[in-house]
């Protein structure tokens, strides 16, 4: 299994791209669960996207089973994680 922290696109780490555009949708007025639900569904997005990346189209259920298991996660992951942030961290403004 990859270490999600080290997924790197053009040098930048794929979970700040994708916590950077969970706030410029926060910025737009999307809140709460929507939010969390937002992060999940980019997670996983771009983490199809990077194993995609990586190798080429699989032919089959078991070529695909590992490549939306791994968005999954990074899906979980980058939604558990703002979430925690979130939750944690003063208000600002």
């Amino acid at each position: 299994m990859q270490d999600i922290s080290t997924l790197l696109i053009g040098g930048i780490p794929l979970v700040v791209v994708i916590f950077g555009l969970v706030e410029f949708a926060k910025e737009l007025g999307l809140m709460g669960k929507a939010l969390l639900a937002f992060s999940l569904i980019l997670g996983v997005a771009f983490g199809i996207a990077y194993k995609l990346s990586l190798a080429p189209i699989p032919a089959g259920a078991a070529g695909w089973f590992p490549v939306i298991i791994f968005g999954l996660a990074l899906g979980l992951v980058t939604s558990g994680l703002y979430d925690f942030v979130s939750n944690r961290l003063p208000k600002v403004g």
